[in-house]
């Protein structure tokens, strides 16, 4: 049996990319102060930090530096859900140019393809955090939820020290490939499944 490459982090973030892009714009103004899986976001300050990353970490595909503690308000845009698709085609440029998941990015110092993997959960898992909150159901490609299975366990006791994951949730041996992947991070998504919205 051969080894397979994995798959690129521009075809993977293409994907997320297609289905979070239609969840994003279908969110009305009347949900933006909904709470989400993220204690500490509501729907609008997820949908901020979520429009922040996919804009910043455009700079680190390409070995820039990026203002990853920016608090612009991307929402204060009229267009904003125009704004979240046109910057969510272009990370998924800047990750698909070649040699984009190889090295060191700019700033951070961490491995391309770790760097491009932390953008991949975070359009992966926030769209699922965006669907819960708002009463919508959401379904990744499974293609991404395997290309995040390592990177997530291999990143999750420094994301845990830094209080960027949660401490991980024990769910029941019929759980789904993407629910161990939520529960890695620190969500139960059992106990979203009928909340009331």
């Amino acid at each position: 049996m051969t080894n397979q490459d994995p798959p690129r982090i521009g075809d993977l973030l293409r994907s997320a990319a297609s289905r979070a892009t239609p969840l994003v714009r279908d969110i009305d103004d009347a949900s933006l102060g909904a709470p989400t899986p993220c204690a500490e976001y509501d729907v609008r300050a997820l949908l901020n930090h979520l429009l922040g990353v996919v804009v910043h970490f455009q700079a680190l595909a390409a070995k820039q530096a990026a203002d990853l503690d920016s608090t612009k308000d991307w929402l204060a845009e009229a267009a904003w859900r125009d704004r979240f698709e046109i910057e969510a085609g272009k990370l998924v440029e800047a990750w698909s140019v070649p040699g984009a998941e190889e090295g060191t990015t700019g700033g951070m110092g961490m491995p391309a393809r770790t760097v491009g993997s932390m953008v991949l959960l975070d359009l992966t898992v926030h769209a699922w955090d965006l669907a819960r909150a708002t009463g919508r159901s959401f379904a990744p490609d499974p293609a991404v939820v395997e290309g995040l299975v390592e990177e997530v366990e291999r990143m999750a006791p420094m994301a845990r020290k830094m209080s960027v994951f949660g401490e991980a949730v024990d769910l029941p041996a019929d759980a789904t490939a993407f629910e161990r992947l939520l529960a890695t991070t620190g969500r139960d998504p059992r106990a979203w499944e009928t909340r009331e919205v």
